[in-house]
């Protein structure tokens, strides 16, 4: 089949690509490569994917509509795994129209080339941050999401809203997955497991918000790629062709529209302080800690209730957390030549 995934350079669309890739599909990757953090580790996972066969890289803004229609008009492509955002939940109130310009402007034109050029399925990256103010746990995809603390978080609900209008006006399938504090092997260099494991090999202190009383459903990279293959295979019926499905607990198919919503997160939310744990025994080198308050937008803990997403696909994310950070240090050991000061 013919994938268009954007943000192929990012952490989780490189992944993403690469497997797709390596069952044989043709992708064709959009990624505008901005300056959100070293634009060199995404050039470095597009050296990774260059020499594949199948692959065709085109770098530019989904903000700029011509050129994605074109792109849409010569590709036509079956599938679109939609992971290009603007991401960072404390970043988004530094800079709050990098959000709206990405994840509002772009997904929106997403849906317009969708729209334009139909697709099979559309597939929408969305995050755990949708939940917001909800302090009811484990999060469920039928919880209401009307209170979001950043402009990260209503950008990605706004995206969701959008994408359930498309869907019933245009009949576009759409999958919009909430993604679980995601980690991994050429991971983001703003994430907490990221800057912990430089920083403690550099010998310098790390800092734990909520003096490390905070929780995560922390979800391994290769487990998220897997759910969001198997998802891909699985649009959202038409109405018109639900007669006689047997319903599934908990489902989020909307009764007017080919939109469903996934939770796609282990279930199962660790404390901080067993992060930074798992870190220190991957590296055999001690960390030292600093406690500080909770920063204005973060949330106390995330848990996922992942029984739908196992319901349509059979699995759900496994990989403990220890296995998961041991893979990601020896990343980056390769990665960076690292060793401690």
């Amino acid at each position: 089949m013919k994938f268009l995934v954007t943000g192929h350079a990012g952490f989780i669309g490189f992944h993403v690509a690469r497997a797709l890739l390596a069952e044989g599909h043709d992708v064709l990757g959009i990624d505008s490569l901005t300056d959100y953090y070293d634009p060199d580790l995404k050039r470095r996972r597009l050296a990774l994917l260059a020499d594949q066969k199948g692959f065709t890289h085109a770098e530019f803004a989904l903000e700029d509509h011509s050129r994605l229609l074109a792109t849409f008009e010569s590709f036509r492509p079956d599938i679109v795994i939609h992971l290009a955002a603007q991401a960072g939940v404390r970043y988004s109130i530094e800079n709050p129209r990098a959000y709206m310009s990405a994840n509002v402007m772009g997904s929106f034109n997403i849906l317009e080339a969708c729209r334009a050029f139909p697709v099979r399925h559309l597939l929408m990256a969305s995050t755990s941050s949708a939940y917001g103010a909800n302090d009811k746990y484990p999060f469920e995809e039928t919880d209401l999401a009307v209170h979001p603390i950043t402009l990260y978080a209503a950008s990605k609900g706004a995206m969701e809203l959008m994408a359930h209008s498309y869907a019933h006006l245009f009949a576009i399938p759409v999958t919009a997955f909430r993604f679980f504090t995601v980690y991994g092997p050429w991971g983001r260099p703003d994430m907490a497991y990221f800057l912990f494991t430089r920083k403690i090999l550099a010998g310098e202190p790390i800092e734990l918000f909520n003096h490390g009383e905070t929780w995560r459903d922390f979800t391994y990279i290769d487990d998220l790629v897997a759910s969001i293959r198997l998802l891909a295979d699985i649009p959202p019926p038409q109405v018109a062709a639900r007669a006689g499905l047997a319903p599934l607990a908990g489902d989020t198919l909307s009764p007017v529209a080919p939109y469903r919503l996934v939770n796609i997160g282990a279930g199962r939310p660790e404390k901080l302080t067993d992060l930074v744990d798992a870190i220190e025994a991957a590296l055999g080198v001690r960390a030292e800690r600093i406690l500080k308050p909770l920063p204005k937008g973060d949330v106390l803990k995330t848990f996922a209730r992942a029984e739908l997403l196992f319901a349509l696909t059979a699995q759900k994310p496994a990989t403990p957390l220890a296995t998961g950070i041991e893979a990601f240090v020896h990343w980056y050991r390769s990665a960076f030549n690292a060793s401690p000061a």
